[in-house]
């Protein structure tokens, strides 16, 4: 059974920078499409963006773009998330979640057949 592990969340001021991995046992495919969600509590989980097969990034928020960049290591069986220029509103769990073998992204967290166990990432003075 795949297993995805998150890390890199913390305290971080606004401003501030962050990187998440999210370490796979081996993804199902190479070229798997892996999505980052978040949630807040009291709110639905929400996609922010994710890396298709190909290596392409597809947007989920559009507060994001030019802050956040995702990208894969495939050699490692790692997502990388680079969250720059953080915000107190990007506070949230941040989950890593793949598809089982579809190279193409979905906003739908149910068309993710694995996901990891979440990581705080917290924005404030």
């Amino acid at each position: 059974q795949l297993q995805l592990v998150e890390s890199g969340g913390g305290l971080v001021q606004p401003g501030g920078s962050l990187r998440l991995s999210c370490a796979a046992s081996g993804f199902p495919s190479d070229n798997s499409a892996v999505g980052w969600f978040r949630q807040v509590p009291g709110k639905e989980r929400e996609a922010v963006l994710c890396i298709i097969g190909g290596g392409g990034t597809i947007y989920y928020r559009e507060s994001v773009k030019g802050r956040f960049i995702i990208s894969r290591d495939s050699a490692k069986n790692t997502v990388y998330l680079q969250m720059n220029s953080l915000k107190p509103e990007d506070t949230a769990v941040y989950y890593c979640a793949a598809r089982r073998s579809d190279i193409f992204c979905s906003g739908g967290g149910t068309h993710y057949g694995f996901w990891g166990q979440g990581t705080q990432v917290t924005v404030s003075s």
